[in-house]
């Protein structure tokens, strides 16, 4: 209990101070930055970020495949899709690919962390609003005409299990008007992992989180596949439904590899 409570402070503590830290000196960095390489500075400051939560909350990440090259601005964009178990996935994901990562719109007024997901150009959608979801959709379409990377969680929350729930359609709509390319992901901790979300208040799930001692996590990379194609093959939001059945599929295999390994 002693050990538990120390690591919930000073992992209180620490997000406030790497966040707070970072914070300004990426938004210093960003003010001086010219418009082609902003880009590079956000992706290196939320990768020194989201490496640095990993390590405070000693989250070590091993892969099964590889993240594909980064794309760059003006290239063809990149939607990654992944399962989401735990809060610490952004930080999982950004360490990986980098980009922009779609949230829940009420994170935008958290102290702290809220700043920096508005600072670093995450994409807010309240899924209750259709104007709300409208916006988002714009924005990830933009971003990925753009040739950047967006990172989403298609299932929409979190869940305590390896079942990958329905994928809302959205954004493989905006992946297939932008000619983007769809990366499947999923992950799995291992079993009794404490950074692992399992059916609990958000509250208390960040509690047991802040408390656990070392988790292992194991993310699986699948192969990059054309959104226009099944949208192509599909025409109109038969598309859309196409492209989030593929990647649910991949998505689920993948699962089932990361399980298998984690728990090797």
């Amino acid at each position: 209990m002693v050990k538990d409570l120390a690591r919930r402070v000073v992992r209180t503590v620490g997000f406030g101070a790497v966040t707070g830290t970072l914070l300004p000196l990426y938004a210093l960095r960003d003010t001086f930055a010219s418009d082609a390489d902003r880009e590079a500075v956000r992706d290196a400051w939320t990768g020194r970020w989201s490496r640095a939560l990993l390590r405070l909350f000693d989250v070590h990440v091993d892969l099964v495949g590889a993240p594909p090259p980064r794309v760059g601005r003006g290239a063809r964009g990149r939607l990654v899709v992944m399962n989401h178990r735990s809060t610490i996935d952004i930080a999982v994901i950004l360490s990986l690919f980098g980009g922009h990562v779609v949230s829940r719109a009420d994170l935008s007024g958290w102290p702290v962390v809220g700043a920096a997901a508005r600072r670093t150009g995450t994409i807010f959608v309240d899924r209750s609003s259709k104007s709300s979801g409208a916006r988002a959709l714009r924005e990830i379409t933009n971003l990925l005409r753009d040739g950047e990377v967006v990172c989403v969680f298609p299932e929409g929350t979190t869940f305590p299990d390896d079942e990958v729930r329905t994928f809302h359609k959205g954004a493989f709509s905006a992946a297939a008007r932008a000619g983007a390319e769809v990366v499947p992901v999923g992950i799995a901790y291992q079993t009794g992992s404490g950074a692992a979300f399992v059916g609990e208040s958000f509250v208390a799930h960040l509690g047991r989180m802040s408390a656990a001692s070392r988790t292992r996590a194991v993310v699986a990379i699948g192969e990059p596949f054309d959104a226009a194609a099944s949208h192509r093959a599909a025409a109109g939001e038969h598309g859309a439904v196409a492209a989030a059945a593929r990647a649910h599929a991949a998505v689920g295999k993948l699962v089932a590899t990361a399980r298998a390994t984690v728990d090797a």
